[in-house]
């Protein structure tokens, strides 16, 4: 865990992270192995979402942006083994509220 946190860190200052009203507010995302950071700015076209991964602290991360309009989303995925179900994690734009949730099921 304490490694995922380093690497949040580390990704959040790689990102250089933009400021919404007052102060950036990054979201944390866990995909297994791949974990990184989510925030957005508000824009005229609608919330432009940055979502920036990696798997490992010394692996080259991976950038995802996105426009997001009222009721839109997108889900961000890694597989699962055989006989596992993947890990899911999905940005959704509700109004004027964002919201990151975990969809992957509870292991048993």
């Amino acid at each position: 865990m304490k490694a995922k946190l380093a690497l949040a860190a580390a990704l959040l200052g790689f990102s250089g992270i933009a400021a919404q009203a007052e102060a950036p507010v990054a979201h944390p995302i866990d995909l297994g192995g791949i974990a990184g950071v989510a925030y957005y700015t508000v824009e005229n076209d609608g919330y432009r979402v940055v979502a920036t991964l990696a798997e490992g602290a010394e692996a080259h991360p991976l950038r995802l942006v996105a426009t997001l309009s009222p009721d839109e989303a997108i889900v961000l995925s890694t597989p699962g083994t055989a006989g596992e179900a993947a890990r899911e994690v999905e940005i959704r734009r509700d109004a004027d509220a964002l919201s990151i949730r975990d969809l992957t099921p509870a292991m048993n």
